[in-house]
């Protein structure tokens, strides 16, 4: 293929849309969905780089798997795959984040404690230099398996998959902590760069939370998002994340509700702790007495907090505010029988 500049990513990965459930029709490979960094490795005469799904380079914070490539004998491939960090019995996305840091002997440190690993699923260009794009996936796993086999790696793991709707409907029943969920495949489709020509099924749950806070919208006197907190074994109510999904809610009159329990809001961690994205705003917040209960959808905890924004399911009057404790969350859960095949080597 044409020669791109080094930290150019040479083509997008293919994307997944995401649905409500599994399909059932037959010609469907089915995969979990890794809890990690979506990754292209590309091999360039024996130089690796890694990119994101959006085009950023990941090959300056994980210098450990940059060494593993570049010591396999093709000196040219690309392989997508999931970089992923296993910490004790488990994968942690914390310790992902954490390797985004501007000093290299930061990133050097933690690649030594906490090395990587990369779980491939697909192969678009072999290691005698043939671009697989075009092939069905059902040849271009042949292809990866055969990749596998012939360069194995203690950084390396191949992803499970199966055509058995069954065994995928098990895996996404156990979804949660290291596995994220099922990614849906035709067997017979090319690779189709930047297209959302996958499907992807996520296991949502629910948690009940107190509201401890809001903010007021950017430029604006109404709510623009419910602060989420849950209590600590000590009473503590610590703040887990928010809810702005608040399209069927009336905003006038939910501020002037909300503007009327002004309280305590958060007693133990609260809005605005350390962080590398935090913003003069960050920590500003309208404290609330700790009489509101809403429950919310969540996929992910990471830290004891829900890693992305949550959606409103409804409000909760029947529940007690100390009902809403860590204890219903499912945090980054130990791995499945299938996690620990795949990622003990």
């Amino acid at each position: 293929m044409a020669e791109l500049p080094a930290d150019t990513m040479p083509l997008e990965p293919m994307e997944a849309l995401l649905v409500d459930a599994l399909p059932g029709d037959p010609g469907w490979s089915f995969e979990p969905k890794w809890d990690g960094f979506r990754c292209l490795a590309v091999k360039r005469d024996g130089k690796v780089r890694l990119f994101a799904k959006s085009g950023k380079v990941l090959h300056r914070y994980f210098p450990e798997m940059v060494g593993a490539l570049e010591a396999l004998k093709p000196d040219n491939f690309i392989l997508d795959g999931e970089l992923v960090i296993p910490v004790g019995d488990s994968l942690s996305f914390g310790a992902l984040q954490m390797r985004l840091h501007p000093a290299e002997s930061r990133v050097r440190k933690l690649a030594a404690e906490t090395p990587s690993l990369l779980v491939v699923f697909d192969l678009i260009e072999n290691g005698k230099g043939k671009m697989l794009v075009e092939e069905p996936l059902s040849a271009r796993r042949k292809a990866l398996e055969a990749f596998f086999a012939a360069n194995p790696s203690p950084s390396l793991r191949l992803s499970p998959v199966t055509h058995e709707l069954r065994t995928a409907q098990g895996w996404l029943a156990h979804a949660g902590g290291a596995l994220d969920g099922v990614v849906a495949k035709r067997l017979g489709d090319a690779y189709r760069p930047g297209e959302r020509a996958m499907l992807k099924i996520k296991n949502i749950r629910t948690a009940d939370c107190v509201v401890g806070g809001f903010r007021y919208g950017t430029g604006s006197k109404l709510l623009g998002s419910l602060l989420l907190g849950l209590y600590d074994a000590h009473g503590k109510l610590d703040h887990v994340g928010f809810t702005s999904a608040l399209h069927d809610v009336d905003k006038r009159a939910l501020t002037e509700k909300l503007e009327a329990l002004r309280g305590d809001g958060f007693t133990g961690n609260a809005p605005g702790g350390p962080s590398r994205w935090s913003t003069e705003r960050t920590g500003e917040y309208f404290p609330l007495r700790h009489e509101l209960v809403v429950e919310v959808t969540y996929d992910h905890v990471t830290g004891a907090r829900f890693r992305h924004g949550t959606g409103l399911k409804r409000w909760r009057p029947d529940k007690a505010p100390r009902q809403c404790t860590y204890d219903q969350l499912q945090l980054e859960a130990r791995p499945s029988a299938l996690i620990e095949k795949t990622l003990g080597g």
